[in-house]
């Protein structure tokens, strides 16, 4: 994989457990950031244009929750 996987979440987001198994579950490698834990990764979910989590993050594209746009992003994440 040339590009990274981001997953930006907090310790008690539902969402965001629920994106991290996908992830796993698909074989993905990703990196977790908690934004409750660190102020500049709050700055970098804000950057994407979102205010909450989980926000994933593949290359240049980034998705808010557990959505159809997720499953985009899962796929593109194989590709590489």
């Amino acid at each position: 994989m040339n590009k990274q996987v981001i997953v930006y979440t907090t310790n008690d987001c539902i969402e965001c457990t629920m994106v991290k198994q996908v992830l796993t579950q698909e074989g993905i490698p990703f990196e977790t950031r908690d934004i409750s834990t660190n102020a500049k990764f709050q700055e970098e979910v804000v950057k994407y244009g979102f205010l909450g989590v989980p926000v994933t993050v593949v290359g240049t594209r980034a998705v808010k929750g557990f959505t159809n746009e997720l499953k985009e992003l899962i796929e593109i994440a194989k590709g590489m």
